[in-house]
């Protein structure tokens, strides 16, 4: 088979796929030279550089498998590349070393002023007095994503005596325990931490996940790192915070543009460090992530189970014809199922109903969860699958339930037609809504008036409601309000909302974001 390598990758990898098949290494390709050649292709490896977008994978008629040299796959349409039936897989191990002490070597650089200082003798100065530092030691340290870099950080500040608190709703409790970790929801993380890093992908959940308004939440005078993704911090606001005294100093290695601009607003301010986004820059971690990657490829070139896939196993295509119409619709209720959660989650069960039931399902619940099986276990998050050839009143049904402390979260989906992906039940009521661009979701009380001060504010705000529907529950008393809306509703107004008597809820989900 034939293998492009897109990408700067160590040799030691590229030499593991040669020693089966055809591999070219063509660099710095045009998306436009991409779509040209990739249809020749069985398999292709990148890292970040490349950008493989829906028209590069529309074409690609007889690509199998895309590798990601690394861990973040935000470079690649994972969607696209599954319902094409097109593997993705990443190295998830062998950066993580690499990207934990840059982490932690970005934390102790800012602590202690080492870049400027050390620019400051270099010119021949001796200002000791003007780069007083701070001790790690006794200071909360706020993680945002207990992943494996995450995680990695915990263990290395514990070591140097420092208290940690982490951010991230897909781990257990008694997984965070075991590595001596304080659970905590993202507002309490964000008041307490006198250092916050991020290790968390670029999701439309986690987009400016600190922003103009959150950055009012944190602890005066707290340390920023994010050797993460760019994105997930809006950088014109961290600077202003910076500037307002907000916020006493940032280390960013990843940037929401790369190459960096330099006109970026951070590059102007003493008390930010900054790196080239070198979180996986050792000579260690290249090798790791392109042998790993290499062996991957390989796996799935096989047609063996691939353990490191990110998205799906290799699938016949008699079941891949089932089951295909029905992806973005598990993405959908996945994403929707989180947004409705009130607590931690530490379960995950998804059960097919009907004819459905009788095909290999994995794919779409990976689709449902959009982390890897291997990401869950890694986070302590149990995840199985239940099915039944009985389905009561659709012909398909797919549901999936969230477990929590609190209880269950559940969200039941079908097919209208052969394609048309629709949400027929949210946690007991029974409802028809269409789980496309901005919906707001509401459980309230089954009294007159409530609807119409929920559009009087929408309409303050100049918001246009494009459709809307009450679903009732099973016992008498209260319903739920699913109400596409044009843009989103900022928070002012979810505020006025939640404050309607009447309304025990508000949740607003966007499909488009990110």
């Amino acid at each position: 088979m034939k293998i492009l390598v897109a990408d700067n990758v160590s040799e030691q990898g590229v030499a593991i796929l040669r020693k089966e098949h055809d591999v070219d290494v063509k660099l710095k390709l045009s998306q436009e030279e991409l779509i040209k050649i990739i249809p020749e292709y069985d398999a292709l490896v990148v890292r970040s550089e490349t950008k493989v977008r829906k028209p590069i994978i529309d074409v690609a008629d007889k690509l199998k498998v895309i590798g990601r040299a690394g861990v973040g796959v935000d470079n690649i349409d994972v969607e696209a590349a599954t319902q094409k039936g097109i593997i993705v897989l990443n190295a998830p191990e062998g950066n993580t070393i690499a990207a934990t002490e840059h982490t932690v070597a970005m934390m102790l650089a800012l602590a202690r002023n080492i870049p400027d200082a050390h620019k400051s003798l270099k010119e021949g100065k001796w200002l000791r007095s003007q780069f007083m530092g701070v001790e790690m030691r006794g200071k909360t340290l706020g993680i945002l994503g207990l992943g494996r870099i995450g995680s990695g950080v915990a263990k290395r500040a514990l070591a140097m005596e420092m208290k940690v608190i982490g951010y991230d709703p897909y781990i257990t409790e008694e997984r965070a325990n075991s590595m001596d970790i304080e659970l905590a929801e993202l507002e309490e993380v964000l008041t307490k931490a006198d250092f916050l890093t991020f290790h968390l992908p670029l999701t439309p959940d986690t987009k400016y996940l600190l922003n103009k308004e959150s950055f009012k939440k944190l602890k005066p005078g707290v340390r920023i790192v994010n050797c993460a993704r760019g994105g997930v911090i809006d950088e014109a606001a961290l600077a202003q915070a910076i500037e307002e005294g907000i916020v006493a100093g940032a280390a960013i290695d990843v940037f929401e543009k790369e190459p960096a601009d330099p006109e970026n607003p951070l590059f102007k301010l003493d008390k930010v460090v900054v790196t080239p986004h070198l979180g996986a820059s050792t000579e260690e971690a290249q090798v790791g992530v392109a042998v790993d990657v290499a062996y991957g490829i390989l796996v799935a070139l096989r047609g063996e189970p691939v353990t490191t896939a990110v998205n799906i196993a290799a699938v016949p295509t008699s079941v891949m014809q089932v089951i295909k119409p029905y992806f973005t619709l598990a993405e959908r209720m996945g994403c929707l199922a989180v947004h409705l959660a009130d607590d931690r989650i530490n379960g995950v069960t998804v059960e097919y109903n009907g004819e459905i039931s009788e095909v290999d399902t994995k794919m779409l619940t990976t689709a449902v969860y959009v982390n890897a099986p291997a990401m869950a276990k890694a986070r302590g998050v149990k995840t199985k699958e239940i099915k039944s050839k009985e389905s009561a009143h659709f012909v398909n049904l797919i549901t999936v339930r969230l477990h929590t402390a609190k209880g269950e979260t559940t969200v039941s989906g079908t097919l209208f037609g052969k394609e048309d992906g629709r949400i027929v039940m949210l946690n007991g009521y029974r409802v028809d809504a269409n789980p496309k661009g901005c919906i707001l979701i509401s459980p309230h009380m089954d009294k007159p008036g409530i609807i119409g001060q929920v559009g009087s504010v929408l309409g303050e705000h100049k918001i246009n409601i494009d459709r809307m529907q009450v679903g009732h529950a099973a016992q008498a008393g209260t319903n739920i309000m699913v109400m596409g809306v044009g843009a989103e509703i900022p928070a002012a107004a979810m505020d006025k909302i939640k404050a309607i008597d009447g309304i025990l809820g508000a949740k607003l989900v966007n499909f488009n974001a990110g």
